[in-house]
């Protein structure tokens, strides 16, 4: 008599090779999401940049800048990192636009963040509104939406 040997089959090899292969194909879509959007929060600290000076130029004034230079801040394109490539105001509103080693579904695209006020109370503090998120009730919003980033790759408190 043969002793049957121990070991898998080249047949079995093959499906469980093709289960990791499909397995593996199904998750890609969601870990680019994650990375995109993981790059997305990388980059607000530049959008802080902005911020604060808009922000800061309201409670004092009561107005909004127009423009980089009016928020006092270097040109569009000299406000840059990783993952942006300018980082522009206009009207108030801050246009962050991706680029350089950004994700290519993210590379190109505009994430905007937009200064919601009280109009008749100073003292309340500029809130932002960050993409397509709902205005605060109560609250006018400043600027215009120019987020073309695809709703899918946007942080929650964007959507």
């Amino acid at each position: 008599m043969r002793a049957r040997q121990a070991g898998f089959t080249l047949i079995e090899m093959v499906v469980v090779l093709a289960i990791i292969a499909i397995l593996a194909l199904m998750a890609v879509p969601s870990m680019q999401a994650r990375l995109v959007r993981e790059q997305i929060v990388e980059a607000m600290p530049l959008v802080d940049l902005a911020r604060r000076p808009v922000a800061s130029m309201w409670s004092t004034a009561r107005e909004l800048p127009q423009d980089n230079a009016a928020a006092g801040l270097p040109p569009p394109d000299r406000i840059v990192g990783n993952h942006v490539s300018s980082v522009r105001v206009e009207d108030g509103a801050v246009h962050v636009t991706f680029g350089n080693q950004a994700n290519g579904a993210l590379r190109g695209r505009t994430l905007t963040l937009r200064p919601a006020v009280v109009e008749d109370a100073p003292v309340v503090l500029v809130a932002w509104v960050c993409g397509h998120a709902p205005v605060p009730q109560r609250m006018t919003v400043h600027g215009r939406n120019r987020t073309d980033v695809p709703e899918r790759y946007l942080p929650l408190n964007c959507r």
